[in-house]
């Protein structure tokens, strides 16, 4: 769909990072204002201060993202338990509170969550980061439920195998034993390209998405289902 979010203006949160540099470059091309924000969002006061120096928005894309350690589960430390949280997890009610009471108000607006299948499929020493990629999750669940009477539309996209810099480099893509797990556990047999994903992301935030609320979609090539 050729320019679905034409006088769109969409903030993206840590937007050097994860899918945020292809969802600013995909936005941009379907005809938003683009506003894209690097600031690290761990600070309490950080949220609030970056959708007021935004001004109007109509979407807020929360992109967050941290490396997931590889840690067994009996031996995940307070601090890295904290960290995760404090990264993907509490800056969420803050982003929401900050950026809904407008779009309530004006009876428009959405909130996407670029999220992680890794929350829909056990993985090995990764409880922490599944964890918290599950409270996202959660949270956009029941906050999508409860803005739906507002006509605003909150929903999540659950990714897994697809192209990014934070964790499918191309050092990584490069190696054999990567590919080879690629082959083995990936239905769509590749990565699915940073591309595909920010188009996919592109149509929810457009007015063509209006009727989902509260929704997770898992974008994994097929990984969430096997």
């Amino acid at each position: 769909m050729h320019k679905q979010l034409e006088n769109k203006r969409i903030l993206v949160t840590q937007a050097t990072e994860f899918m945020g540099p292809v969802l600013c470059e995909v936005f941009a091309e379907q005809g938003a204002d683009v506003l894209a924000s690097a600031e690290v969002l761990s600070e309490p006061e950080a949220a609030a201060r970056i959708v007021t120096a935004a001004g109007h928005i109509d979407v807020l894309v929360i992109n967050l993202a941290i490396r997931a350690p590889a840690t067994p589960a009996v031996e995940v430390s307070e601090e890295e338990w904290r960290q995760l949280f404090a990264t993907l997890v509490d800056p969420l009610p803050r982003l929401v509170a900050a950026a809904a009471p407008a779009m309530i108000s004006r009876r428009s607006g959405k909130i996407l969550v670029m999220g992680s299948a890794s929350a829909l499929r056990g993985m090995k020493e990764r409880s922490s980061y599944s964890a918290a990629r599950g409270a996202q999750l959660a949270y956009v669940q029941a906050v999508g439920v409860e803005l739906a009477a507002h006509n605003v539309q909150v929903n999540a996209i659950a990714q897994n195998f697809v192209e990014n810099p934070t964790y499918f480099p191309p050092e990584v893509q490069a190696n054999p034993r990567f590919q080879e797990r690629l082959a083995r556990e990936v239905p769509l047999g590749r990565l699915v390209s940073a591309r595909e994903d920010a188009l996919f992301a592109a149509y929810l935030c457009s007015s063509a998405a209006d009727c989902f609320v509260g929704q997770v979609f898992p974008v994994c090539g097929g990984w969430v289902g096997r």
